[in-house]
């Protein structure tokens, strides 16, 4: 059985979280801006599979560990963020796969490569951890059998996440078609380039 009551609490609860700015919503503009909604989707779908096993973890109670090991997440920020800046830099400079060219058409960018990167940057972020263990115990009823319960709550955090990394990306492929049809591609790249720089630091610091 679920306890509704604490389910109507935990939805709102949960939105407004996703809603707000983060590493997973801003890497999804930037990757909206850069390569569109449809590559998109696959950085969030890896994002989606990393936020589904951190959920999963903290209820289980492996994060607790984890929390205790911090050169873990360490190692895991470090790759990450330089994996992003090396990203950024290539973008900044119109190079690579995720730069657009001058008539505006975007490179081929590997699937793989957008879902290790949504995954990456789902588990690597030590605040998602810490949240996810803060958050979900206090809805789960004890009285009630487990593992219903944390498929019900996973299931909402993945939809919420996903329709907010929707409005994200969308939000930035408008943006994108702005500058590219005021001839403004140098910028777009700068643009792109620049925000996925922030998530490295963000990443590397947060």
């Amino acid at each position: 059985m679920l306890d509704f009551t604490l389910l109507a609490l935990f939805i709102p609860t949960i939105f407004l979280i996703s809603i707000s700015p983060g590493m997973c919503m801003t890497l999804a503009m930037t990757l909206g801006i850069s390569v569109g909604y449809k590559k998109t989707l696959w950085m969030m779908w890896g994002e989606l599979l990393g936020v589904a096993v951190v959920a999963v973890a903290a209820v289980l109670g492996v994060a607790k560990v984890m929390l205790s090991y911090p050169e873990v997440f360490t190692l895991l920020k470090i790759f990450g963020a330089c994996y992003l800046t090396y990203i950024a830099i290539n973008m900044w400079q119109a190079k690579g796969k995720l730069s657009i060219d001058t008539t505006g058409e975007i490179e081929n960018i590997s699937k793989k490569g957008l879902l290790q990167q949504g995954f990456i940057t789902a588990i690597s972020n030590p605040k998602g951890w810490a949240f996810m263990v803060s958050l979900l115990p206090p809805f789960i009823n004890s009285q009630h059998a487990l593992a219903p319960q944390l498929i019900i709550l996973v299931v909402i955090i993945l939809f919420s996440e996903f329709v907010c990394m929707t409005l994200y990306a969308t939000g930035g492929k408008t943006l994108a078609n702005y500058l590219t049809k005021n001839n403004k591609i140098s910028l777009l790249n700068k643009v792109s380039g620049g925000l996925m720089f922030i998530v490295a630091l963000w990443l590397l610091l947060g």
